[in-house]
C-alpha cells in the first residue's frame, strides 16, 4: 500500500481483488443471503478498512474502519460488485509497517470460508533506465542494450522479473536463465530472479547486456524491457505468457550498479527504445495514358511499388487529382460489414487520398478508378508522406504521376 496520502508508485498496479463463491448455492447471484467479514483488529495502527456505498446505491455493510460485514450474493467479486471493501493505510503507518487483513465468507449453510492477506505500507517502485534512440543504424548491424533496474520505492524489492521484446530486431544472444515463450517465436524473454534484493533508492545493471541484430529493410522499429517485483506481479496490464524454453547462451545476473550505470533517466515499469536504419526506400507511382472522346468510360490503374531498399511501414498515401472535366463513376471500396461497403478512398469533390498500406520492397498496390473522360486534359497520382513519417525517399522525382486524356 502506498503510505497515507502518497499517490505516487506503479502506473499499472493491479488494484485490490477478492473473489469468493459458494459453488453449492442455488441462488449465487441475487439474494445476498451469504456475508463477507473483513476485519483488521490488531492491526489497527498500520491498516484500515476503506469501504465504497455503506448502505448506499444498494450496498448493504455495516462496520467501520476496523471491522466490516456486508450482506452479499453466492459469489463475490470486488471489482464488480457494490459492496467494496479495500484495505487502506492508517495514518501515521511508517513504510515497511505490516498488518494482517482476515476475510470471513459464510455460506448459506453456515459453513465459515476464511482468508488472510498480509499488507506491507510502502511498495517497491521499479524503474528502467531508459536508452536514448538508435539513429542512422546500418542494416543488418549488431546493437548492445544495456538493462539497468532501480528501486526508487519505500521497501526493498524481493524478487524481480524481467520481460525482454526485440520487436523488430533479433536477439542474437539467448539467456540460458531466461524462458522465450512459443508464441512469440523467440522473440520475448521473460527472466526471473527470485532472490534478488534492491534496497530502496539502489540500481543494479543485468549483464551481459542485450544483444541485437537489426533488420535489413524495416526501417522503423523498437525493442522494449519491462520489469517489476515478483510479489506485485507485471502490472494490471502487463502480458507474460507461460511457457517456453531457456536460451542457450549465458546466464543474465545482476550487479550493484556503479555511478555511471546509475545515471540517466528511468521510466517506471518499462521502457521502449527507437531503432532507425540508414537507409530510405523508392516509392515510385506511373503515368497513365487515357484515349477517348469525351463521354468515354475508361478504368485507370494507379500502382504504387515500393523500389526498396527499406520498408518504412505504412507511411504513405497517394493523392490521385483527375483532369478537368473527368467524372469519377467507380472508386475502391472497403468492406464495413457483411455486404455492406463504403469507400476506400477520402474524396472532397477535387482528389482522392487513398491509404497504401506497408509495403514490403519489391510490392506494390493497385487502386482502380472508372471514369467518364471530358475534354484533352491532365491530372496527377502523388505518393505523399503522412505525416510524422519519412520515406527517406532516394528517388522522389517518381513520386509523381501525369494522369493524362488524349483524344
Amino acid at each position: 500500500m502506498r503510505p497515507d496520502g502518497d499517490k505516487s508508485g506503479p502506473h499499472d498496479k493491479t488494484p485490490f481483488h477478492l473473489q469468493a463463491e459458494d459453488t453449492k448455492s442455488p441462488t449465487r447471484n441475487n439474494d445476498r443471503d451469504h456475508r463477507l467479514t473483513v476485519d483488521v483488529s490488531g492491526s489497527e495502527d498500520v491498516v484500515r478498512l476503506k469501504t465504497v456505498g455503506l448502505r448506499k446505491s444498494g450496498a448493504r455493510c455495516e462496520g467501520d474502519a476496523v471491522r466490516v460485514t456486508c450482506e452479499v450474493d453466492g459469489t463475490y467479486d470486488s471489482w464488480a460488485d457494490l459492496d467494496r471493501v479495500h484495505p487502506k493505510p492508517a495514518k501515521g503507518a511508517e513504510p515497511g509497517d505490516t498488518g494482517v487483513v482476515r476475510f470471513t465468507y459464510t455460506t448459506q449453510d453456515g459453513e465459515k470460508l476464511t482468508a488472510r492477506t498480509r499488507v506491507v505500507v510502502g511498495e517497491p517502485v521499479i524503474e528502467v533506465r531508459t536508452i536514448k534512440p538508435f539513429k542512422d543504424v546500418r542494416p543488418g548491424s549488431g546493437i548492445t542494450a544495456p538493462v539497468v533496474v532501480r528501486n526508487s520505492g519505500e521497501v526493498p524489492v524481493e524478487g524481480l522479473g524481467l520481460k525482454l521484446v526485440d520487436g523488430t530486431m533479433d536477439f542474437t544472444q539467448r539467456y540460458s536463465n531466461c524462458r522465450y515463450p512459443e508464441p512469440q517465436r523467440g522473440h520475448m524473454a521473460i527472466c526471473r530472479f527470485p532472490d534478488l534484493r534492491i534496497k530502496p533508492g539502489e540500481a543494479v545493471v543485468l549483464r551481459p547486456a542485450v544483444r541485437l541484430r537489426a533488420p535489413k529493410a524495416t526501417m522503423y522499429g523498437s525493442f522494449g524491457q519491462d520489469a517489476w517485483a515478483l510479489d506485485m506481479g507485471p502490472g494490471k496490464y502487463g502480458v507474460t505468457p507461460d511457457g517456453g524454453d531457456a536460451g542457450d547462451g549465458p546466464a543474465l545476473e545482476a550487479e550493484r550498479a556503479d555511478d555511471a550505470d546509475a545515471k540517466g533517466t528511468f521510466a517506471k515499469g518499462g521502457a521502449s527504445t527507437e531503432v532507425t536504419l540508414d537507409t530510405g526506400s523508392d516509392y515510385e507511382v506511373s503515368d497513365v495514358d487515357l484515349k477517348g472522346e469525351p463521354g468515354t468510360e475508361r478504368e485507370v490503374r494507379l500502382t504504387v511499388r515500393n523500389n526498396g531498399p527499406g520498408d518504412p511501414g505504412p507511411a504513405t498515401e497517394l493523392v490521385f487529382s483527375p483532369p478537368f472535366g473527368v467524372t469519377v463513376l467507380k472508386q475502391p471500396m472497403t468492406a464495413i460489414d457483411e455486404d455492406v461497403y463504403e469507400p476506400y478512398c477520402e474524396g472532397n469533390g477535387f482528389a482522392y487520398t487513398c491509404d497504401v498500406g506497408a509495403l514490403k520492397p519489391g510490392e506494390d498496390r493497385t487502386f482502380e478508378f472508372t471514369l467518364r473522360l471530358g475534354e484533352p486534359g491532365e491530372g496527377t497520382a502523388t505518393v505523399m508522406d503522412k505525416e510524422d513519417s519519412d520515406r527517406r525517399d532516394p528517388n522522389p522525382g517518381n513520386d509523381e504521376a501525369t494522369i493524362r486524356v488524349r483524344p
